[in-house]
């Protein structure tokens, strides 16, 4: 549980929704009502034991969040997950109220299922949670790196078809189409983007190939900036 200010709103409640579901209690020290509801809000997050976070807002000396929210009335309650606000309520709401809002934002037994077997991160695991969620990222990702280390090329590239392209998947399909065994470093890497610049325009695979290629040397290195640039230059 934190008091959380504009500063800290960012980290403290839309990345950390990215862990775990986090309510937002937005709340003023003239406020009656505010003062009933906050203890209630603190013992039902207590009880869950970790997999919800309580983020409270003193909204006198934080106006921007309460504007973001478009706060009205307090108190105001808002649950988010990934970012996102997913449920809210207004008023010194009963007990039962803020017990069914935390209710609804826990994993299920499903949930909770196919976390423990992606951790597991074995082949037989993996297959299992994608059983029980078929669009799981992290299991599809996992098991499309081992499948593309066992040189199933075809079937890592079909399964990263299940979910929307992200960083992760571009980078196993990218593994996947260079070929896990080509035992590239990044010296390797940009001999190769450089002997490829100049067929790129006219050779739709070697196009591919370059692409991939700045993919596994990844955003972080300097070079690839550069090689961007170059490939556009070529194409247009």
């Amino acid at each position: 549980m934190a008091d959380v200010t504009d500063a800290t709103f960012e980290t403290d409640v839309l990345l950390r929704s990215r862990e775990v579901p986090v309510i937002v209690d937005l709340w003023a020290p003239w406020c009656g009502p505010c003062k009933q509801l906050t203890p209630t809000l603190e013992k039902v997050v207590a009880a869950a034991g970790g997999k919800v976070a309580l983020a409270k807002v003193n909204i006198d000396e934080n106006p921007n969040i309460a504007q973001a929210f478009r706060v009205q009335s307090i108190p105001a309650v808002f649950a988010l997950k990934d970012g996102q606000v997913v449920d809210s309520f207004l008023g010194a709401v009963p007990e039962a109220t803020v017990q069914r809002m935390v209710d609804q934002l826990l994993p299920t037994v499903e949930q909770t299922e196919v976390e423990r077997l992606v951790e597991q991160g074995d082949e037989a695991s993996l297959e299992a949670a994608l059983a029980l969620a078929p669009d799981d990222h992290d299991a599809v990702v996992g098991l499309a790196e081992l499948r593309v280390a066992d040189g199933r090329t075809e079937e890592a590239l079909a399964l990263l078809e299940r979910i929307p392209e992200s960083a992760d998947t571009r980078r196993v399909a990218a593994l996947a189409r260079v070929g896990v065994d080509a035992g590239l470093d990044e010296a390797d890497i940009a001999d190769r983007l450089d002997g490829l610049l100049d067929q790129v325009k006219a050779d739709d695979d070697a196009r591919q190939q370059f692409v991939d290629l700045l993919e596994l040397l990844g955003p972080q290195d300097p070079r690839t900036a550069s090689y961007r640039k170059q490939l556009t230059a070529r194409l247009f």
